[in-house]
């Protein structure tokens, strides 16, 4: 009986000891390491413009990277039609940011930043002519990526034509490459252009019926 009961006291003990340890070992949260926020660009743009007539991208690239997932820093823009691909080197990164802009593919500039070319256009015998040539494909329907490692899709279309910004250069004058034309209405710009024959033919007419109203006094005043 004395036996009996040791055991049920010594069974008793072990569960009492090792059951504050089973819990302990149940509590105890084993290491894991906390997962590195991946980089980012959000927040990163680029936009079609034009400057000077000439069609140019403006961007301005932000990269967030707090664990240091990134594994480079320059900065590049990747344009597709499905098709037709060009990659457009944009420069470095400082300090995670890269502000700039960059002619379109196929448009090119003077030193004095006047434009001298455009996407989809050739000057053919002193006359602009359209291509299919020339990077004519991204003044389509484009996809644009902006690429450090991360990457990240924007929306970016060519400018759009206008009468300060000859994109294609239908307005511009054939003799003078890279100069526009009169800008506007034509119509208004022939009334204009119109204004001084009428003036002068105007002037001529009330010259001569001034003057014819200065003979017909004089006969009248003959005896």
């Amino acid at each position: 009986m004395l036996r009996k009961t040791l055991t049920v006291i010594a069974v008793a003990a072990i569960i009492a000891v090792s059951t504050p340890m089973a819990a302990s070992a149940v509590e105890e949260d084993p290491y894991t390491p906390n997962e590195p926020t991946a980089a980012t660009l959000a927040g990163s743009v680029a936009v079609g413009e034009c400057v000077a007539d000439a069609p140019y991208i403006s961007y301005d690239i932000r990269l967030t990277d707090p664990d240091k997932q990134s594994t480079g820093n320059t900065a590049s823009l990747v344009l597709s039609s499905g098709a037709n691909v060009v990659t457009i080197p944009l420069g470095t990164l400082v300090n995670n940011r890269l502000t700039g802009t960059v002619l379109w593919p196929g448009a090119s500039a003077d030193d004095e930043g006047n434009a001298t070319g455009w996407p989809g256009w050739a000057l053919k015998d002193g006359t602009w002519v359209e291509t299919s040539g020339n990077f004519a494909w991204t003044r389509g329907n484009i996809s644009a990526v902006i690429k450090v490692n991360p990457e990240m899709p924007v929306a970016l279309s060519y400018p759009a034509a206008s009468p300060n910004c000859a994109t294609p250069p239908t307005a511009l004058s054939p003799e003078t490459p890279g100069s526009p034309a009169s800008a506007g209405d034509p119509a208004l710009a022939a009334t204009g252009g119109s204004l001084p024959y009428l003036a002068a033919g105007v002037g001529v007419v009330l010259v001569g019926l001034g003057a014819a109203v200065v003979v017909y006094r004089r006969r009248s005043a003959r005896p």
